[in-house]
């Protein structure tokens, strides 16, 4: 198996939840950091566009989403499982839910001045402004929740977690799965990155324990890695073999099309390339760049649109 390289930076969510589902795993992989902002040349040297952290690269292929990475390292690593069968619909769900709208709701709530003064804490103005344009971008122009709706609200979702923890070590039993790690990261940030508003979590003993036993978890076994060799790794690679998955057409777009996949609501930018394959969970692209290389980029279904480009 070739290195499992996460292009990320520390402080990413989104990016501690993988780390933990690596340490899990108990497996070893290569950190690539890569920019808070774009520009992100060397990322979208790999993705064609897609932007947002982390990325987890193996050779010519490369995985955008948290969700399909999941799918990925529970390909390779099979146990521990992050899919117990008799949950793994409801916990997926549950995941789903944590990834969108715990996720908002946190993140809305950690940005109050407190949490702000805290996470850019010795950053010039010019970079937090150049933070906020960034963000603003990437959220298409929607408005960021209002900080009192987004207290109300996390307190309500944190009521709920606390009431599935009741009587267990984990959100469905007494070993963690993917929900675990889902709802796991947005209360990391409150907790490790924004530790003023950290006080939210007092009223929910349970969850304070939780979170110590997802911190015991660990990062696997990381090493370091620059982006250059990363390229140069892409490069010298050929992008596994398609299996024989069924071809599930919903758009009624051919493979070999020219094609562009963009997330539906939050980091819009877009990947191009030629339509290799669409199964019942992914789309994968075909696409080159005099840096890279030759490169299979995958997206999850699920939250991304597919269209076909325009000749």
């Amino acid at each position: 198996m070739s290195d499992l390289i996460l292009h990320h930076y520390p402080t990413s969510p989104f990016a501690e939840k993988v780390r933990l589902i690596l340490g899990h795993k108990q497996l070893a992989w290569k950190s690539v950091f890569i920019p808070m902002i774009m520009p992100k040349p060397d990322l979208t040297a790999l993705t064609g566009g897609y932007r947002k952290t982390p990325v987890l690269q193996i050779g010519a292929d490369i995985y955008c989403d948290t969700a399909l990475i999941g799918d990925v390292l529970e390909q390779l690593a099979p146990k521990p499982t992050l899919y117990p069968e008799a949950i793994q619909g409801a916990a997926r769900i549950v995941a789903q839910w944590a990834d969108s709208a715990l996720f908002t709701a946190a993140m809305a709530y950690n940005f109050q001045p407190a949490g702000v003064a805290q996470v850019f804490a010795g950053v010039p103005a010019e970079g937090v402004q150049a933070f906020v344009a960034d963000r603003t971008a990437m959220r298409g122009g929607a408005a960021r929740m209002a900080s009192a709706d987004a207290t109300s609200t996390y307190k309500t979702y944190l009521q709920r977690i606390a009431s599935m923890l009741h009587g267990q070590d984990f959100l469905f039993g007494n070993q963690p799965c993917v929900a675990d790690f889902a709802v796991y990261h947005p209360l990391w940030f409150t907790q490790e990155r924004t530790p003023a508003l950290s006080g939210i979590l007092d009223a929910t003993p349970e969850i304070q324990s939780w979170m110590s036993r997802m911190k015991a978890i660990g990062h696997g076994t990381p090493g370091k890695c620059s982006a250059e060799e990363a390229l140069h790794l892409a490069r010298n690679a050929t992008p596994v073999a398609l299996g024989s998955e069924v071809f599930q057409d919903e758009h009624g777009i051919a493979l070999g099309s020219q094609v562009v996949i963009a997330a539906d609501n939050f980091g819009l930018e877009t990947t191009q390339g030629e339509l290799v394959a669409a199964t019942s969970t992914r789309y994968i692209l075909r696409r080159s760049d005099e840096r890279a290389g030759t490169v299979h980029v995958h997206f999850p279904r699920l939250g991304f649109t597919l269209k076909k480009v325009s000749p």
